[in-house]
């Protein structure tokens, strides 16, 4: 019922930027939260950074003062731009969205849970 598309992962040298966007579609009536997660290499999947539909955003400690999440809830959109990456910073990124789908208010069922297909982001040396 609603689908995800990530776009803007890559390869970057360590202190560069990459901008990773999200666009959801389909049934949508209200998308509660959106945001992104990570997963490197042998490590479980973890809250990179997460907005409300009022723009509260929540942050990693390891990405605070480094990344910023933002979001257009007129396009179902959000967007991380990640500044002075590190090495560290490497997996592959994971858009989120906890939506309320349905044809209209009144028919609303949710909210549930949903997952982009990931991109990958390297961060070199």
């Amino acid at each position: 019922q609603v689908q995800l598309v990530e776009s803007g992962g890559g390869l970057v040298q360590a202190g560069g930027s990459l901008r990773l966007s999200c666009a959801a579609s389909g049934s949508i009536i209200n998308i509660n939260l959106m945001g992104w997660y990570r997963q490197a290499p042998g490590k479980q999947r973890e809250m990179v950074s997460i907005i409300t539909s009022g723009g509260r955003t929540t942050y990693a400690d390891s990405v605070k003062g480094r990344f910023t999440l933002s979001r257009d809830n007129t396009k179902n959109t959000a967007h991380l731009q990640m500044n002075s990456l590190k090495p560290e910073d490497t997996g592959v990124y994971y858009c989120n969205a906890v939506v309320l789908v349905g044809s209209s208010w009144a028919l609303r069922k949710g909210p549930y849970n949903y997952w982009g297909q990931g991109t990958q982001v390297t961060v070199s040396s």
